[in-house]
């Protein structure tokens, strides 16, 4: 059993960073594959970051490449996303999940065992 507490949402203007961190329990944490999700008001929730157990493969959403980075610390039990040039359409509730096993559909929602109650991230013009 996992549980994961995101932390680190809020306000920010646009061109912002904010850093998310996701704290998660049990000692089986470093052999999970983790990720970010989010979910905006009336859409469906989206794949944003993922990172394998041992931190050397990431995979990213093309919306967020190249200004948001994920990482995790084993030693810690938290994986962040470091969100950069932020965006109004950023705004969303962000969400840590993790899975063990297999990396592979790292962007399926439905592949994740454990979720978080989510930060909000809103981001204004």
């Amino acid at each position: 059993q996992v549980q994961l507490v995101e932390s680190g949402g809020g306000l920010v203007q646009a061109g912002g960073s904010l850093r998310l961190s996701c704290a998660a329990s049990g000692r089986t944490f470093s052999t999970y594959s983790m990720a970010w999700f989010r979910q905006a008001p009336g859409k469906e929730r989206e794949f944003v970051a993922a990172i394998s157990w041992i931190g050397s493969t990431t995979n990213y959403a093309d919306s967020v490449k190249g200004r948001f980075t994920i990482s995790r610390d084993n030693a810690k039990n938290t994986v962040y996303l470091q969100m950069n040039s932020l965006k109004p359409e950023d705004t969303a509730v962000y969400y840590c999940a993790a899975k063990p096993g297999n990396y592979g559909t790292y962007a399926n929602t439905a592949s994740y065992n454990y979720w978080g109650q989510g930060t909000q991230v809103t981001v204004s013009s």
